[in-house]
């Protein structure tokens, strides 16, 4: 890219620079299956696929959901729905029946790509189960009762499972779309559209689609690479998952936008990120603390070579001191820096430099990105603060989300009058620029870099016979930084165990939501007005769960 950003690229024209001027580099490496593509492989990668979907009737605009581990295809589908103007759709590999039949149908989804599964969910029974039309109708003229927008589903391996295409078959299809149809979809497309989609709860509530253009995640991704110094020479390793903005932006499109080459781990793995980092010479890792800490404890750590690493990015919540320190001393990561943002915000609004001292990279979540505005709001008033003052961050620029999918209310919500994205994080700006997070406004839990929102896990939980009454805040834990916890307030005359709440939520929501620590309680603590008084329950639950910390 030089040094200048993207600018009004499409995804598909950074993808297609990047083959120009590196067509002979490594783009995609993992290691543990000798898979590797140069980018001039992976180019061809992406137009069979794009083509393919293009044969199949994929239209401009349309939906197309990915429910997969990171596996090789991963990164070929981000790039083949951007070349055709569909919107790629993230979706959390954790997620089980109910999560994936709410996402479908709020998002009015028409495309679903999925492997066989993930831990102990079954990917292909959880959609027969929801999908159960896709066991007798024509493939191409799926009509479904429950999800009426839902067009095809695509296995993402060879293997043929009723009603849904298998990946060579839509490798093939690619001979049925001719050069001169694809390249008119690539020249109708605009910088502006939509091209990414994730899901969040942003602030409050059920997950809401957050609406990513090209020109938000491609300026994005090109300057969070310039903040680490990225070059074609450099090789990334990512065992981030890529459904997150983490793995998605951070990751993917800071390496595309430089030529730099993605070494890429299906799941995190403390060995397996160890062995990448010395057989490819890694330059760059990622991760969130409790990642480098399972890498800087395991038995094995002495058997490694790092140094040939240099930066990389932690996020995710905040990191421990003495972890950074090792992190730059033990692993040579001399040049590694911290990131902070929010997927409405594409997703990085602040990030340390490669130059900032140990205090800045540990203390503060950096200075703003370039051509972004980042200001402190009081919370009551909404006037700007100045230095040193506690507020609410605030950011505006190319990086704000185009809004929330079919959700006007809440847009309008997040995004004010004059184009600022209200972030619901408390934070201090110094005199000098750099931004500390000091709270959050609303109840978000940050467990192990996974953001859980208490509203839905509570709206799940009530609709449990026996409970009147539930309230879930964040529990103190020395390994994930929070864990979920329930107060529990039961109808009169009921009981139940919390191994009750755990088991009535295994299988139905996502492993890392269900509440590790339960407690019954006859009554909240209330505001005057009748509010809950979470922080107080927070307070509560050091003492109600001593095993916590």
């Amino acid at each position: 890219m030089g040094n200048e950003a993207p600018h009004n690229f499409t995804l598909g024209q950074i993808l297609d620079r990047a083959i120009a001027q590196h067509p002979n580099n490594d783009a995609i490496v993992y290691v543990d299956r000798d898979y590797r593509l140069t980018y001039g492989e992976f180019g061809r990668v992406v137009d069979r696929l794009a083509r393919g979907l293009m044969a199949l009737g994929v239209e401009k605009g349309e939906k197309v959901a990915i429910w997969a581990t990171n596996i090789p295809y991963w990164v070929a589908l981000q790039f083949a729905t951007a070349k055709i103007g569909a919107v790629l759709l993230t979706v959390n590999t954790n997620y089980k029946q109910d999560e994936l039949a709410y996402l479908l149908r709020q998002s009015e989804c028409e495309n679903l790509f999925l492997i066989d599964g993930c831990q102990d969910t079954d990917y292909v029974q959880t959609v027969y189960d929801l999908v159960p039309e896709l066991r007798t109708q024509q493939r191409g003229y799926l009509t479904s009762e429950r999800f009426p927008h839902l067009r095809r589903v695509f296995f993402l391996g060879p293997e043929k499972h009723r009603g849904m295409y298998t990946l060579p078959e839509v490798m093939a299809m690619a001979a049925m779309t001719d050069e001169a149809a694809y390249a008119a979809r690539q020249a109708a497309l605009d910088c502006h559209d939509v091209v990414n989609m994730q899901y969040t709860s942003g602030t409050t509530g059920f997950p809401k689609g957050v609406m990513l253009t090209h020109h938000n995640i491609g300026n994005n991704g090109y300057w969070i690479g310039e903040n680490q110094h990225f070059a074609s020479t450099d090789r990334l390793c990512l065992p981030v998952p890529l459904f997150h903005c983490f793995g998605c932006v951070l990751g993917v499109l800071a390496a595309v936008t430089h030529g730099t080459t993605l070494v890429i781990l299906e799941s995190f793995d403390p060995v397996q990120v160890m062995a990448s980092i010395e057989q490819e010479r890694c330059t760059a890792l990622y991760g969130v603390p409790t990642m480098f800490i399972a890498v800087l404890e395991h038995k094995l750590f002495d058997k490694f070579d790092f140094s040939s690493l240099r930066t990389g990015i932690m996020a995710g919540s905040p990191c421990p001191v003495q972890v950074m320190r090792q992190v730059i001393d033990n692993m040579h990561m001399t040049d590694i820096t911290i990131c902070y943002g929010l997927t409405e915000a594409s997703p990085v609004i602040t990030q340390t430099r490669v130059d900032d001292d140990l205090r800045y990279r540990v203390e503060s979540v950096g200075r703003v990105m370039p051509t972004i505005e980042v200001k402190i709001v009081d919370l009551e008033t909404g006037q700007t603060l100045s230095a040193g003052k506690q507020g609410e961050i605030c950011c505006r620029g190319y990086n704000v989300m185009k809004g929330y999918y079919n959700n006007p209310e809440a847009t309008a919500e997040a995004i004010d009058a004059d184009g600022w994205l209200h972030s619901g994080d408390l934070g201090v700006m110094d005199d000098r620029g750099y931004l500390a997070i000091t709270g959050r406004h609303k109840d978000m839990i940050i467990r192990g870099g996974e953001n859980i929102y208490p509203r839905e896990i509570e709206e799940f939980l009530f609709q449990m016979d026996a409970i009147r009454d539930v309230q879930v805040v964040g529990v103190p834990s020395r390994k994930y930084g929070e864990e979920v916890g329930a107060f529990v307030i039961l109808k009169e005359g009921q009981s139940l165990a919390p191994e009750d709440v755990r088991d009535f939520c295994r299988g139905r929501i996502s492993r890392h939501k269900i509440p590790k620590h339960v407690a019954f309680t006859a009554e909240y603590p209330m505001t005057a007005s009748g509010k809950v008084q979470k922080y107080i329950l927070k307070e509560h639950s050091v003492k109600a769960f001593p095993e916590a910390s």
